[in-house]
């Protein structure tokens, strides 16, 4: 049987996995609906100014959880599924059966990638309802859907990669949650950037991938201006978080 093959036929086993476990697959599917509804709650009055435009907080809050449900169903839950399933063993068993390591590893991408689409589209589909949000359509929404596949597929390799420093499934949580929380406040995800954002901050979001993630998804939903640089700069972010996968993944449990 072929990789491709291979691959296809274990999808189905990472999705059942997946959903064999409620409460994971509960609060994975909650966390940006019930972020959504508190920032509106609190913060949701007024607008804020994006380029040109000023736009309601409510309508952007639903750009910024898409993009946070991405960011959650591809790198926390990627990384510390697979930190958990190496130190319990399942990784270096699995890798001494005929299954490919491409293979094994794509189905979980794949099923990643399906689980952040269907996130975008429910929590698309709340705000569109609930707070008025426009939904990308035309030209719009065929960047918005390159920019999402691109942006979901990086935060994928880069759960992979940041596997390689965590130690043991204990220190899985702490160590995701430390690269990517202050990542999230920095580029503007939980806390809307105005003319007064320190300009450090404004530059320190422009390095890391999830600010430019971030605005594509913004131009998909309210109608800012679409950037080809951004995808580019979290396309070179996903080949670099897969380049450090394939080279340094450990498949047996750290000592």
């Amino acid at each position: 049987m072929s990789t491709t093959g291979a691959m296809l036929r274990q999808i189905p086993y990472v999705n059942k996995a997946f959903w064999r476990n409620p409460a994971s697959a509960f609060f994975t599917f909650a966390f940006p609906l019930m972020f959504l509804v508190i920032f509106t709650s609190l913060l949701g009055h007024g607008k804020v100014p994006l380029g040109n435009k000023m736009v309601n907080i409510s309508t952007y809050y639903v750009a910024s959880m898409a993009s946070f449900a991405v960011i959650t169903a591809c790198y926390n839950n990627i990384s510390m599924s697979v930190a958990f399933q190496r130190d319990a063993g399942v990784l270096k068993r699995t890798n001494g059966t005929p299954l490919p390591a491409v293979a094994f590893l794509g189905s979980r991408i794949v099923h990643a990638l399906g689980t952040a689409i269907l996130l975008v589209v429910i929590t698309a589909a709340f705000g569109f309802f609930f707070y008025s949000a426009t939904m990308p359509t035309g030209v719009t929404l065929l960047r918005f859907v390159i920019a999402l596949i691109i942006g979901a597929a990086t935060f994928c390799t880069l759960g992979l990669a940041i596997t390689v420093v965590i130690p043991n499934a204990d220190a899985a949580p702490a160590i995701v949650n430390a690269t990517i929380l202050p990542l999230l406040f920095l580029s503007g995800i939980f806390i809307p950037f105005g003319n007064s954002t320190p300009t450090w901050i404004l530059w320190i979001a422009r390095i890391f991938p999830v600010k430019h993630f971030a605005d594509n998804m913004q131009a998909g939903f309210l109608g800012t201006t679409f950037h080809w640089t951004d995808t580019l700069v979290v396309a070179v972010w996903g080949l670099a978080g897969l380049l450090i996968a394939v080279r340094f993944f450990s498949w047996e449990p750290r000592k």
